[in-house]
């Protein structure tokens, strides 16, 4: 019997995430407008602080085919 999404709806902290596998990700950007994308998490993905002391996270975005950041809080569901 598989994992579904009632069992693990979000993910959030950086040991869960499974490389190479699809992943749906939803954050705000500075303007609020929520942005949700379909995305993978591979070797040149990471997590990491701002500066400034934000938290971010860089994943592949299948949608628009190339690397992106995310800071502040996200949600990742499998």
């Amino acid at each position: 019997m598989g994992l579904s999404h009632a069992i693990v709806p979000y993910i959030t902290e950086r040991n869960k995430m499974i490389k190479d596998k699809t992943f749906r990700i939803t954050y705000k950007k500075s303007n609020g407008e929520t942005i949700t994308r379909f995305g993978k998490f591979d070797d040149k993905c990471r997590y990491w602080t701002s500066k400034v002391g934000t938290a971010l996270i860089t994943y592949f975005d299948l949608d628009r085919q190339g690397y992106r950041t995310a800071k502040g809080s996200w949600q990742v569901r499998y």
